[in-house]
């Protein structure tokens, strides 16, 4: 498939999402975020990838949302539009997702990031949601999604002051995985995904369900469904030979059955 604002590309057993905005520090319109999701949701039902990355380039992951198409919008034609709606069907994606992040990551790009599962950082990210600047505040999770990652005081202090914070305060609140050199943040991510994508792909799209669970629901809710899943497990041809290797003392060959 051909787009206009992302680039695709394969690595083994990884798929590479870049967005392709450079102009515009890779702001998000509406038609590169329907692409990117598109292209998720692609990549989810290819089997030969494992797992996805999500990158833009050394000055910006991506600096917001385009705040031309919004300038002029009025309240009612926004909640009949519902931009954000397609924003929900990334929660639905079942393969790992890694952000590679590096300088502006901002805004919507901020909310991209966050929707992802690990992100690796540059040491020149710095990471926010400045809307109110704006006269607005964030739509696609940005509340939400950075209350439960860094707690409610410091997500109160970055939201009503707009203002970002470097990678290693980043670092230190949880709020990404790990931050390495400008030049090595892509590699690390790739990485990274090539070693998940040896792993059980059943088990590992489990496993991914029973986290997010454990952040929106009570814990003996998420308990019951993290055991269901581990007798689940019990049915599939890789525990076998998970275990039978473990036995011969040799690497598995996953086959993601």
């Amino acid at each position: 498939m051909v787009y206009e604002f992302i680039k695709v590309s394969i690595d083994q057993a990884v798929g590479i999402i870049t967005l392709n905005r450079p102009e515009v520090l890779n702001a998000l319109n509406l038609k590169m975020v329907d692409e990117i999701v598109a292209e998720l949701e692609r990549m989810d039902r290819d089997d030969k990838i494992r797992a996805i990355v999500i990158t833009g380039n050394d000055a910006a992951f991506a600096a917001g949302a385009d705040i031309a198409e919004m300038a002029d919008e009025a309240a009612i034609p926004m909640l009949i539009k519902d931009q954000f709606a397609v924003w929900d069907r990334i929660a639905k994606v079942s393969k790992p997702i890694i952000a590679a992040v590096s300088g502006f990551v901002l805004g919507g790009g901020c909310e991209l990031m966050m929707n992802c599962d690990i992100v690796i950082a540059s040491e020149t990210a710095r990471i926010g949601q400045p809307e109110v600047k704006l006269g607005i505040m964030p739509g696609a999770g940005g509340t939400q999604r950075l209350t439960k990652a860094v707690g409610k005081v410091k997500a109160m202090e970055m939201l009503m002051t707009g203002e970002p914070i470097p990678a290693e305060e980043a670092l230190r609140h949880g709020l990404i995985n790990k931050l390495v050199p400008v030049e090595a943040y892509l590699q690390e991510a790739v990485k990274l995904a090539k070693q998940i994508a040896k792993q059980p792909p059943v088990a590992v799209r489990l496993i991914k369900k029973s986290v997010l669970k454990a952040i929106d629901t009570p814990l003996n809710e998420g308990l019951d469904y993290e055991r269901n899943s581990f007798y689940l497990l019990f049915a599939s041809d890789d525990k076998a030979e998970g275990m039978r290797a473990f036995g011969e003392k040799r690497k598995p060959n996953f086959a993601g059955r």
